[in-house]
């Protein structure tokens, strides 16, 4: 038996761990949901310098090397494409990291007003 690399998603129900791992098997990669939703928290509850001045660092573009750049958008795509009670729990989860993120962040630049606030965030990081 392998070895998962990233725990479980925690408080999600056993019906949304399915529905996730259905979504997973045909248009993801299995653990890919995990991986996302890791990230994003290490994001949310790492250090705080990395907040607090977004213009520190920068993403090569590539999903292997900066997780965290493609993770808040990897969840947003899950959102969507899991079914409605399934996508409303993990979509809790999501926020709550969101919120921490925005409430501990002091500046989030925004390139447009339709762009996902996350992204460009993590493109100027």
């Amino acid at each position: 038996m392998r070895r998962r690399r990233y725990p479980s998603i925690d408080r999600l129900s056993g019906s949304c761990t399915a529905d996730l791992r259905r979504l997973e098997r045909t248009r993801f990669s299995p653990g890919a949901t995990e991986a996302a939703f890791w990230h994003w928290k290490s994001l949310a509850h790492g250090p705080l310098g990395e907040l607090l001045n977004p213009f520190s660092g920068h993403c090569c573009g590539i999903p292997e090397c900066c997780g965290t750049a493609f993770a808040r958008t990897h969840l947003e795509t899950v959102l969507h494409a899991l079914p409605r009670k399934s996508s409303r729990e993990l979509r809790a989860l999501v926020r709550a990291l969101d919120e921490k993120i925005l409430t501990r962040a002091r500046i989030i630049p925004a390139e447009h007003p339709e762009t996902p606030w996350w992204r460009d965030f993590l493109v100027q990081r």
